[in-house]
């Protein structure tokens, strides 16, 4: 096979076709740029959870005077000092704890006077309407059931809580997002390949003559093929290399620079640069295969070599 006419009638193909394949290359960008976007997404959530998992507590929160009149957990009274006591020596008998640290009434006052300084209730709450309570680090955040087993109803404990039920929530949404790029990825991939297909039919339509007279001079099947498996494909890599410029600058300008969410939200633990690189070769290679691979097909139904 000459590569030479092969080259010659990429280049006759595509420029008989522009229109369309102009909406191919757009289509293909847009859908594979959601289809890295998405795996980003994915990375991005799982580097949170690992991030933000390490640093959740379980907090016990111990009755004060306030709520042993208005909570029936808090019935008994306010917490005393053997109950605190015998709390703290059963944390620290537990395999699953990591570290305990104990909040006082004044400290918990003072957290949230920082935390919530501007709010009307802050000047109507006195230190000792706060409740003490000890902080639980975790071994593994997934066993936060088993302090929740151990201390909730117990005498003096008013309630126990785990930081991770909030960030579920979170991470929820986010891959709630992730699973509707994916969809809109998917649609879009499929309008792609339509119009793969489409362009590759009206191209050996527009060319029937020629290729009639391949096959009267013994011509391969492949060898007529070949031209239309490489327009669609150029199309595509054209398309994918959109798509990888559309993350590198998506990410230059969401995270690095422009917003800048790297500076204005410090406390999330963005992907870096290395991730980003490390998808778009797979960007390129789905971008290259998947029009090759629907030219192929549809050449088999709708061109008779």
């Amino acid at each position: 096979m000459r590569a030479q006419f092969v080259l010659s009638e990429i280049g006759v193909g595509l420029r008989r076709n522009l229109t369309m394949t102009f909406a191919v290359i757009v289509s293909v960008a847009l859908s594979l740029a959601l289809f890295g976007g998405s795996l980003l997404m994915s990375d991005q959530v799982n580097t949170m959870k690992g991030y933000w998992y390490d640093k959740v507590n379980v907090s016990i929160f111990l009755c004060n005077k306030s709520d042993a009149e208005s909570d029936p957990n808090c019935a008994k009274g306010a917490v005393t000092e053997d109950q605190k006591s015998q709390i703290l020596a059963d944390l620290k008998k537990m395999s699953v704890v990591d570290t305990v640290t104990y909040e006082s009434q004044d400290e918990a006052y003072k957290h949230y006077k920082e935390q919530f300084g501007d709010s009307p209730l802050a000047s109507s709450l006195t230190p000792d309407q706060m409740q003490e309570s000890y902080r639980i680090k975790l071994k593994n955040p997934e066993k936060y059931q088993v302090i929740a087993t151990a201390f909730d109803g117990r005498d003096g404990v008013q309630s126990v809580q785990d930081q991770k039920g909030i960030l579920d929530n979170l991470f929820e949404l986010l891959n709630g997002m992730n699973w509707a790029a994916r969809a809109i990825m998917a649609l879009m991939l499929v309008v792609a390949l339509m119009l793969i297909v489409n362009t590759v039919r009206v191209s050996a339509f527009s060319r029937r003559r020629e290729t009639g007279i391949m096959r009267l001079v013994g011509a391969s099947g492949f060898y007529i093929q070949a031209p239309f498996i490489a327009e669609a494909a150029v199309a595509g890599l054209i398309g994918g290399t959109l798509a990888c410029a559309f993350l590198l600058i998506a990410r230059y300008f969401i995270i690095d620079h422009g917003l800048a969410l790297s500076e204005k939200l410090n406390l999330i633990n963005f992907i870096g640069w290395d991730a980003v690189l490390a998808k778009l070769p797979l960007i390129l290679a789905t971008s290259l295969l998947m029009p090759a691979l629907a030219a192929f097909f549809a050449l088999r139904k709708y061109l008779k070599v």
